[in-house]
């Protein structure tokens, strides 16, 4: 079974807009259409059988609705799509939200801390991760040269205060940041994934990282729409892996987290 644990999708409606933000966000023309359809389909073509899919909220009054969308997209496809939620630090209420969430049958939460404009480590935020720890994993955008509010150095002090909360730091840890990434979370214990970072790394950083790191602690994902998932898959395939290696980023560190 091969994993893609980094995908966006969005309603039919909004897709475009929403892809469009994206791309003028990182100034990186997307290659899909962000919805789930065209998703799907890039699954097929690639070779790629399951996606964890998500959409982060800009600002509160967009949490429920995000998260009823991701719920009832994953029910009606659930072999192929697994649906990780949203949150918002300004929200009302976030503790109720966790618990509908679980209701829905979502598996965790993604959030984006550069386009959320929030601090990962930000006081306002510590009520929500004790919500989560221990009931949801949380994957967490990190890195970027221009911002510091998903540094890596933020995520550090949320894994010591928070130990039983599962968090996934994207992009080997911090996209951009990717040396600053291996001093702040080398040792501490959470997981990664690849997404949007082998073309940036080079395969022979990306092989080095994935050791250094290893591999059970790290995750395929492709961060579609920006990427194609079966290209991200074939360029993944081409770093100088052993099986077991391969298996586990591809599944076996996936179907962990989420409980399989």
């Amino acid at each position: 079974m091969i994993i893609d644990f980094h995908s966006h999708i969005y309603p039919e409606k909004i897709a475009a807009k929403a892809v469009a933000a994206t791309e003028s966000f990182y100034t990186i023309p997307a290659m899909g259409r962000g919805t789930p359809e065209d998703l799907s389909a890039a699954g097929k073509r690639g070779g790629i059988d399951r996606f964890v899919v998500f959409s982060a909220a800009a600002v509160p009054a967009q949490v429920e609705s995000i998260n009823t969308y991701i719920a009832a997209v994953c029910a009606e496809n659930a072999a192929a799509f697994t649906g990780f939620g949203t949150l918002h630090p300004d929200m009302k209420n976030p503790g109720a939200e966790i618990e509908r969430m679980i209701s829905l049958g979502l598996k965790g939460v993604k959030f984006h801390p550069d386009m959320q404009k929030f601090n990962i480590d930000d006081d306002r935020m510590m009520d929500i991760y004790g919500g989560l720890e221990g009931k949801l994993p949380v994957i967490f955008h990190t890195g970027d040269y221009r911002y510091t509010y998903s540094h890596p150095a933020r995520l550090a002090p949320v894994l010591d205060a928070f130990p039983r909360l599962a968090v996934i730091a994207a992009h080997f840890g911090g996209w951009s940041l990717f040396d600053l990434a291996l001093e702040y979370l080398r040792t501490r214990r959470c997981y990664f994934d690849l997404s949007s970072s082998i073309p940036y790394l080079g395969r022979r950083r990306a092989e080095e990282l994935i050791r250094i790191y290893g591999a059970e602690r790290m995750l395929f994902g492709s961060d579609y729409p920006i990427w194609d998932p079966g290209e991200c898959l074939a360029e993944f395939l081409e770093l100088r892996l052993n099986p077991a290696e391969q298996e586990r980023i591809l599944s076996g560190t996936a179907l962990e987290i989420l409980g399989e």
